[in-house]
């Protein structure tokens, strides 16, 4: 557990769960501002404390991160993961590592339009040329003329 634990840590693979007492708090005191608006400093007030006086069952999430990682790794891969995370390159892929992932994906984006693109029309010409005389001509108008009212 204290492997798993400095895992944890090092990779700050909890930290994304800072923000879920927060959230909550948030939304509940948007929730019950809108059912009685005229107690809004009251219910903020209220709420923000017992958020704070919940805010030491924190500990229990990570008690049970530190466990599910314990479960999946070895101790030696615990202190591989700690030891490259607490490294310069580790500390780098955390502070940057999701400005990549965010550039990645507008890349993959354009990518993806890209290639949908050409593949449409890729196909487009190459149907055409495959399925030549094979589909019969579109009758001039046949159709619309049988709307039309006569005159």
């Amino acid at each position: 557990m204290t492997a798993a634990r400095a895992a944890i840590t090092a990779s700050n693979a909890t930290g994304p769960f800072d923000t879920i007492l927060p959230a909550l708090a948030e939304q509940l005191k948007n929730q019950l501002i809108q059912a009685q608006p005229n107690f809004q400093n009251e219910i903020s007030t209220t709420v923000d404390e017992q958020a704070l006086a919940l805010a030491a069952r924190r500990a229990d999430l990570e008690k049970e991160a530190a466990s599910i990682y314990a479960k999946t790794f070895t101790v030696d891969e615990l202190n591989a993961i700690t030891t490259f995370y607490s490294s310069p390159a580790g500390k780098k892929l955390l502070s940057d590592g999701p400005i990549a992932s965010r550039e990645m994906n507008k890349a993959a984006d354009i990518w993806a339009a890209g290639i949908s693109r050409d593949l449409a029309k890729e196909t487009d010409k190459a149907l055409q040329k495959s399925l030549a005389g094979k589909i019969p001509a579109a009758q001039p108008d046949a159709a619309q003329d049988a709307t039309k009212p006569a005159q």
